[in-house]
């Protein structure tokens, strides 16, 4: 399966301002789950210089400078994937690897710490990880696909085009949110276990041929042996060729598509437009 997308992304200034350096996470990934076959991205104005970076999380940066004032910046993304793993279980994990709290023998565990600080999370999301443990029988895989799936079962979906993700005690609280609040739950819930998490920001195919589509968030786990492998609370399913990953990190931030400030006594609008094929032949 082939997906194509066409994504655009305008600001617009009330006033001139100077743009400051800014990142470009939009580069699709390259692996075993998807393969590019086709990108290009274009910044405008035109950057004053670019670099490429590969990122913490293995994201491929672009980093881009400006050197003039703007009253606007577009930035649109054009590329073609093609989707690789149909199914999201296509290994065999076993063992202590299967047990809760889920913990990584050295030195991967110190490698995965942020993946799995908790200090953080509330109680009332810690409480909520148990009961789900418990009803899992503290399996590992057992819990992730009950958790996805109670999470899309039990909280109201909504839109927020804008903004940043509420913090997981909210959500509960709320028993609502947008895709990438429910994905901050999610790697909650996952950490106070012992389970290493991280926010990802993406596409699915569900969006092709809507008018009112937007990009996707979720959540990855790594799994002993098999690393970094999907779940989508939003959707209640292991990820598997459906979502076209983009970014990822241990903090929503860090997987931003388009992360910059800039320079000025103006506000600012943000409009979006997304185009999305998907060829179930290619």
């Amino acid at each position: 399966m082939k997906i194509s997308v066409t994504h655009l992304t305008v600001y617009r200034y009330q006033a001139p301002v100077l743009l400051e350096p800014h990142i470009f996470r939009l580069r699709p990934r390259n692996n075993g789950a998807q393969r590019l076959l086709a990108f290009d991205l274009q910044v405008s104005p035109a950057p004053a210089g670019t670099t490429e970076c590969l990122d913490q999380d293995g994201n491929l940066a672009l980093n881009a400078w400006f050197n003039a004032p703007t009253s606007e910046l577009r930035v649109q993304s054009n590329f073609v994937v093609e989707m690789l793993r149909e199914n999201p279980f296509d290994y065999l994990l076993d063992g202590e690897s299967l047990q809760l709290p889920l913990w990584y023998r050295e030195p991967l565990c110190a490698a995965l710490t942020p993946y799995r600080e908790d200090r953080h999370v509330d109680g009332a999301v810690k409480q909520y990880a148990q009961a789900i443990s418990t009803g899992a029988q503290a399996n590992v895989l057992w819990f992730l696909t009950a958790l996805s799936r109670q999470i899309h079962r039990d909280f109201r979906q909504v839109v927020r085009p804008q903004g940043d993700p509420w913090t997981s005690d909210q959500t509960l609280r709320a028993q609502e949110g947008s895709c990438r609040d429910l994905a901050v739950l999610f790697c909650d819930v996952c950490r106070v276990m012992g389970i290493a998490a991280r926010f990802v920001s993406g596409y699915e195919s569900a969006s092709a041929g809507r008018n009112d589509a937007y990009m996707h968030a979720w959540a990855e786990v790594y799994l002993p042996v098999i690393g970094w492998r999907g779940y989508d609370p939003a959707r209640g399913l292991a990820v598997a060729n459906g979502h076209v990953a983009i970014a990822a990190g241990f903090h929503y931030e860090l997987a931003s598509p388009v992360a910059g400030w800039y320079s000025g006594a103006s506000g600012s609008v943000m409009e979006t437009s997304l185009s999305m094929q998907v060829d179930d032949a290619g």
